[in-house]
């Protein structure tokens, strides 16, 4: 059970209701993880700007969806793991050898798995990175910006995985365990 309240799409205040309809666009439904930080308009409108700024950027859709796999499992969240196999599964994005090899923390595909491992030691590292790694997704065609894109969406995961951790939020999803704790 979730240790605060998840309000009904109705019962958020009233700044967070334009929010979640946005979302709701966006994904098809308002799921836990936005009813629960809609208790915070400020905290819901950082989280759905962010989503929303990096659909626009230059990283591929694919890519974000693999790094976004890869850091649940990272971050040991059983929630943001159910929602983005769901979510993947549902929209026939990936196949299940993908989602494993993303969980494991790479790739199938040759380019996504540079970005895919360098979102990983991201996560793991806090940020901190060597050289080696660094060159390794740049070498593999990555642009600066795509880099700064592999590092956001690494960030805007964490923030989802920290605060489903640190709520409990109910999971609304078939549920899938993280294999490793953060």
């Amino acid at each position: 059970m979730s240790r605060i309240r998840i309000p009904s799409v109705e019962n958020v205040p009233a700044a967070s209701r334009v929010l979640l309809a946005k979302a709701d666009e966006r994904l098809g439904t308002v799921p836990n993880l936005y009813r629960i930080v809609a208790n915070s308009p400020a905290a819901l409108e950082a989280l759905v700007a962010f989503y929303g700024a990096l659909e626009k950027g230059d990283l591929d859709p694919l890519t974000r969806e693999r790094i976004a796999l890869a850091v649940a499992e990272v971050n040991g969240s059983d929630y943001c793991l159910s929602a983005q196999t769901y979510r993947v599964r549902e929209r026939h994005l990936l196949d299940d050898i993908e989602i494993t090899a993303n969980r494991n923390g790479a790739s199938n595909d040759i380019r996504a798995n540079a970005a895919v491992r360098f979102a990983v030691k991201l996560a793991r590292g806090r940020g901190k990175v060597s050289d080696a790694d660094f060159a390794a997704v740049k070498d593999t065609g990555y642009s600066d910006a795509e880099i700064v894109e592999i590092i956001a969406h690494v960030a805007v995961n964490i923030f989802a995985g920290t605060a489903n951790s640190a709520l409990q939020t109910d999971i609304d999803f078939p549920r899938i365990g993280a294999r490793k704790s953060a």
